[in-house]
């Protein structure tokens, strides 16, 4: 029998605060699980989770555990990102790490179960879940339905790319009222392959959730089933003593950057995989990873944004399990989960439902890498390119003089003056991690400015920022690093600089004398200090290389 930490640190005042809460003699003896619930009446994507915690604590005490529900801070793009230009949503990712280690570790509690929701908790849980090492089941909270208006689909995708057509001569296809009804029509995260349902994808890849968790209908019998079914594993994996960083191995984060290759999800992904692997400990260089395993893997699915798939589709076709499935052979199948299994063996007679809508690796919908990371003169450490579903729509090679920009005012301005031409390559600095601080929301917003000016396919997009997983348009290259707020060479550029991308050679070059740069070096200009919370994160981020982790 395991050693249980949460006896280890027993006390009489300790057992005192319990028995006022009501459990029993027997109760000090048991596990200790800390269902992690980050339930806010701020966004749609955390409004279930309390029902959802409720079911979890039921099945924890059902399988002989002692549930605590804990509560962690709760991102949301759409609603938490409305302060300081959006700063506060990559930002969050570390502050749930950060509160979950002091609550759970502060505790000594013996496992822990997270209900992991919008995009940047499932990064955040298993950051936390790689740095304390304790029994760790992430239950994936679900996608929003989403509504019709007539024949048409509408979901919040619409809805936002739309609200910034508005400003440059593009109208709604529908009522605006009605769309905004009819974009979410129930709890849970994006419906669609952006960051949240990429993420959702990546915990079960790497094996931290229950087989066939990911994406799922929020608050289906399926999702109330795993997060059951989890309540229980869980007391089970504290008796085994099996351990995140049991699961975490490199061969885990090979197969969890293969299915986000396969999906072509979001850019956001390599970041937060890098930030685990950081937290649990295990040396991998996931940008490296990513640009190997992109030479091998296609595109086996298209949800929406890459394609016409719905999310819904996906889920039906048999989601993340069948895109494992699918990439068995490109893949390490003998990775332990948290099952106790392997993952070949929680594959082992599972079918892929709808062969059409996830393929088979001899029939992909387009080559790979549907994700690139880019170096050059203009990005020595890295930068990222989303090229989705390769055919032929969208750039891999460009040159062209730059056009300059140190806000997203300016360059909304410049957009819709139409002094952005055909050939020019805009660039979007000081959005970093540092310069943002913490990368905000400006590069998305710029993007989907050039699509709707109609100009994405004659110009490149190059930005030190990150974009939203639901950006994909025309050739855009994001997380320039260095970025511009640390000396990065984008710092450098002035308008009228050649800089050409060849997605073939994998690189992004600043095509200007090293002797200019020199001179120019004067010119770099440090981030604007940060108050608050950001100017912690701005002072202690680290490097991209890291994922961006606080932890030095």
């Amino acid at each position: 029998m395991v050693q249980l930490r949460s006896l280890a640190a027993d006390s009489p005042s300790r057992r005192s605060h319990w028995y006022a809460l009501g459990l029993s003699e027997e109760d000090m003896l048991k596990p200790k699980i800390a269902v992690v619930n980050s339930s806010s009446e701020l966004a749609v994507c955390y409004a279930h989770l309390d029902g959802i915690a409720k079911i979890v604590k039921e099945a924890v005490r059902a399988a002989g555990g002692v549930p605590f529900e804990v509560r962690t801070t709760a991102p949301s793009d759409f609603i938490t990102g409305a302060g300081r230009s959006g700063s506060y949503i990559l930002s969050a990712r570390d502050l749930v790490t950060n509160d979950i280690e002091a609550q759970v570790e502060a505790a000594m509690l013996d496992g822990m179960i997270c209900l992991t929701s919008c995009d940047k908790t499932p990064p955040g849980h298993m950051m936390a879940a790689g740095r304390l090492n304790i029994p760790t089941i992430l239950v994936i909270g679900g996608y929003q339905a989403s509504g019709m208006i007539g024949n048409d689909h509408v979901d919040l995708e619409d809805l936002w790319s739309g609200s910034i057509g508005t400003r440059f001569g593009k109208p709604y296809p529908h009522d605006e009222q009605e769309m905004i009804r009819q974009a979410v029509r129930g709890p849970g995260v994006c419906a669609g392959m952006a960051t949240a349902n990429t993420m959702h994808c990546v915990v079960e890849a790497l094996g931290l959730s229950l087989p066939g968790s990911a994406p799922v209908r929020a608050n289906s019998e399926k999702m109330i089933d795993a997060a059951r079914r989890s309540g229980a594993r869980i007391v089970e994996m504290v008796n085994e003593g099996l351990t995140p960083r049991n699961i975490l191995t490199p061969a885990a984060f090979r197969n969890a950057v293969a299915t986000v290759l396969a999906v072509s999800g979001s850019i956001n992904a390599i970041k937060h995989l890098q930030a685990v692997a950081v937290e649990a400990g295990v040396d991998v260089d996931i940008f490296a990873m990513w640009d190997e395993v992109g030479r091998k893997v296609p595109v086996l699915s298209a949800v929406r944004p890459n394609g016409e798939v719905r999310i819904e589709q996906f889920e039906d076709a048999g989601g993340a399990a069948a895109i494992l499935k699918q990439l068995a052979p490109l893949i390490d199948t003998g990775a332990l989960t948290c099952t106790g299994k392997t993952l070949a063996e929680n594959l082992d007679g599972l079918s892929v439902v709808n062969p059409d809508v996830i393929r088979p690796l001899d029939q992909p919908i387009s080559d790979g890498p549907s994700i690139a990371i880019l170096k050059g003169s203009l990005a020595p450490e890295s930068a990222v390119v989303k090229l989705g579903i390769r055919d032929g729509t969208r750039p891999e090679h460009f040159e062209g003089p730059a056009r300059v920009f140190d806000s997203t005012p300016l360059a909304l301005d410049a957009i819709e003056k139409k002094e952005i031409k055909a050939g020019d390559v805009l660039i979007l600095r000081g959005q970093g991690l540092k310069g943002g601080p913490a990368m905000g929301g400006g590069g998305s917003i710029v993007l989907f400015a050039i699509d709707a000016a109609g100009i994405a396919r004659e110009t490149a997009f190059i930005t030190d920022g990150q974009l939203s997983g639901l950006c994909l348009k025309g050739l855009t290259v994001a997380e320039v690093a260095p970025e511009a707020a640390v000396g990065g060479p984008i710092g450098l550029v002035h308008d009228g600089d050649l800089i050409r991308i060849d997605v073939a050679s994998r690189s992004i070059e600043l095509l200007v004398d090293p002797a200019v740069l020199a001179a120019r070096q004067g010119e770099a200009q440090g981030p604007k200090k940060a108050e608050g919370y950001l100017g912690i994160y701005q002072r202690d981020v680290q490097p991209m290389s890291t994922g961006a982790v606080l932890v030095d």
